[in-house]
């Protein structure tokens, strides 16, 4: 598969594995939702390579307890992922990287926050985007853990602490989603 020899052109070792495990899961859980939706072979196939890729942007980013060493914080992958996937030819591709931070990140967010991203709108547009991030909450990349589907209370309780509006946009996809 083309994507997994692009992860790992960026990816090695210990990351790589806990990246692709992550993303394995992610694409399954995406992939699960689009049959339920009977989304068109097309656009599962697009879920299913940008699933893969939605965390390639972490190679650029300092998160030891994951084995990476980079020079930018972990907040920055998604648009670091953006930038790969764009000189790697992908467009799309690259906007599911930029687009899955939680719920997705508003430029009032990253302006509040103080975060060292560029101030734009970073939220999920498209249905794939949205699909993708709403698997991704239920991943975590920690070890040990990759495997483990988080319940829906445990995602909610994350996102509070983001605001209230961000759990409302997740019970919004949960109904959307699994209903």
């Amino acid at each position: 598969m083309w994507e997994i020899r692009l992860l790992a052109r960026y990816l090695e070792g210990e990351p790589f594995e806990i990246v692709l495990e992550h993303s394995r899961h992610v694409a399954d859980l995406a992939l699960e939702v689009a049959g339920h939706l009977s989304l068109p072979e097309d656009e599962r196939l697009f879920i299913a390579e940008a699933a893969l890729l939605h965390d390639i942007g972490v190679c650029q980013v300092s998160a030891p307890s994951l084995g990476l060493h980079g020079p930018h914080p972990y907040i920055m992958h998604g648009v670091l992922g953006r930038a790969i996937l764009e000189l790697e030819g992908y467009p799309l591709h690259a906007l599911v990287c930029e687009r899955h931070t939680g719920v997705g990140l508003t430029c009032e967010d990253i302006v509040r926050q103080g975060l060292p991203l560029p101030h734009r709108e970073m939220c999920p547009q498209s249905l794939s985007e949205q699909i993708i991030c709403f698997a991704d909450l239920f991943y975590s990349k920690k070890q040990g853990h990759l495997g483990e589907r988080k319940s829906v209370a445990q995602v909610r309780k994350k996102l509070l602490t983001f605001g209230a509006d961000k759990v409302a946009v997740f019970d919004h996809w949960l109904v959307k989603f699994t209903e």
